[in-house]
């Protein structure tokens, strides 16, 4: 028998609003549904009775299915906060090696400015010197001409001295006739004594176009640096990125970190090779500009300036002065080439230090042997680390201003080495073959 589920006992107060006391009376003392139809003086009881279990059956399984969607959203929740949490993680993890990285980066690039404001300073005091010995050595070559010039007035001096003390002998003269002889004899000097003398002027020199210079030179960088660090930076950047660049102090300074091209094709040259020179196991092309190694000797007499053990050439052409620039082909001559130039009094004969080049004082050169790049001058050498192996060499000469430098011009003008001396002699291209061939560019 169907029982009366006991929710169904309280009457609800629309019932007692309406006062059915029987369908209380049946809810209360009937025990199944069965009962209540056959009992209940009031049909409306069944209705309710119906309406009132059907809700509790909808809430029942609406409850049961709001409480496993929750469950499962309770679930996915937990799931994506764990996922972010670990994300999060991640991400410090990330900053924090990239903390480090920023903070190696740093100490790398102080320790890069250290390097290049030594380099700076020691331009500075190498420019310093320099300086002070062109004004020393345009002094002692003035001083050199007054010295000269005192000289001549010296001897001047003594010889109006001389007919001096002769004329007034002459007129000490007692006898006429001796007195006359005496005077046509001396007559012509005392003609060329009585005009006046040749007055002599000092040689002018002055230092002021000097320190012209380098005022203009101060002053520039003055002018640069009072503007804010972070300022000049962005300039240098938007020049970088417009292509464009200022040239107020680099035009002061006779080499920049990494030069236009263009700028010293403006003193090209294509200077060819002198047969004479090289070595009998060396050939040479028709124009003179590519040099490379044969596998026979020619035969023949030797000229006195051919290298006899030593596979080099020089230059037909030389530099005495002014600036001028070339470049040299180096991507066929194998493991080892010397690129450079020498004096012509460097050593022909034998292989001693005296005609190697870049062994002593009549030459210069940049070798490269086995992946490893020097330079070379008077037997002092300098290791070279190029950022790659340069295919071509751009030569650059300023004669006056004892400035030989070196450049990777596959490499982007990137500056290799620069040598300063005071050149005393005209100076010629000048190369050294181990294998394969060298040649020098044809410029426009």
């Amino acid at each position: 028998m169907s029982r009366i589920p006991p929710g169904l006992l309280n009457p609800s107060s629309s019932q007692r609003a309406t006062g059915s006391l029987a369908c209380n009376r049946c809810l209360v003392n009937t025990d199944s549904i069965s009962e209540m139809l056959f009992s209940c003086p009031q049909a409306a009881c069944l209705k309710v009775l119906f309406e009132r279990v059907k809700n509790q059956a909808i809430s029942r399984n609406c409850s049961r299915k709001k409480g496993g969607g929750i469950k499962k959203r309770i679930q996915e929740c937990l799931k994506q906060l764990e996922a972010k949490k670990q994300q999060q993680v991640g991400n410090i993890t990330q900053i924090e090696e990239a903390a480090e990285k920023l903070k190696a980066h740093a100490e790398s690039s102080k320790t890069w400015l250290t390097g290049k404001f030594t380099e700076l300073r020691l331009l500075l005091d190498e420019e310093e010197v320099l300086a002070k010995k062109f004004i020393d050595k345009n002094m002692q070559l003035t001083l050199q001409v007054y010295r000269e010039q005192i000289e001549s007035c010296g001897e001047q001096i003594d010889i109006m001295n001389k007919l001096s003390s002769r004329v007034w002998r002459i007129s000490q003269e007692p006898s006429p006739v001796q007195l006359l002889q005496e005077y046509v004899a001396t007559e012509q000097q005392m003609q060329q004594q009585m005009s006046l003398g040749e007055l002599c002027y000092p040689v002018p020199l002055s230092f002021e176009p000097t320190k012209s210079f380098f005022k203009g030179l101060v002053e520039a960088m003055q002018s640069m640096l009072q503007t804010p660090l972070d300022v000049r930076l962005k300039e240098n950047m938007n020049c970088q990125l417009s292509g464009s660049s200022s040239t107020k102090l680099v035009s002061l300074l006779k080499t920049s970190p990494s030069p236009e091209r263009s700028l010293f094709l403006k003193y090209a040259r294509t200077p060819t090779l002198e047969p004479d020179t090289m070595h009998s196991r060396l050939r040479l092309s028709a124009d003179r500009l590519t040099v490379r190694c044969g596998l026979l000797g020619r035969l023949g007499p030797t000229p006195e300036l051919r290298f006899d053990k030593l596979w080099q050439v020089l230059g037909r052409d030389c530099f005495a002065a002014g600036r001028h620039y070339w470049e040299v082909d180096v991507q066929e001559a194998g493991v080892g080439w010397w690129v450079g130039a020498a004096y012509a009094s460097l050593r022909r004969c034998g292989a001693s230090a005296a005609a190697r080049l870049g062994c002593n004082r009549q030459s210069w050169c940049l070798k490269r042997y086995d992946l490893e790049y020097w330079a070379f001058h008077d037997g002092q050498r300098s290791r070279l680390r190029p950022r790659d192996d340069p295919d071509r060499l751009g030569v650059f000469l300023d004669y006056e201003a004892g400035v030989l430098a070196f450049y990777d011009v596959s490499g982007g003008m990137s500056h290799l080495h620069t040598f300063r001396a005071t050149f005393q002699e005209p100076l010629y291209p000048a190369l050294r073959l181990w294998e394969g061939a060298i040649s020098i560019s044809r410029l426009p």
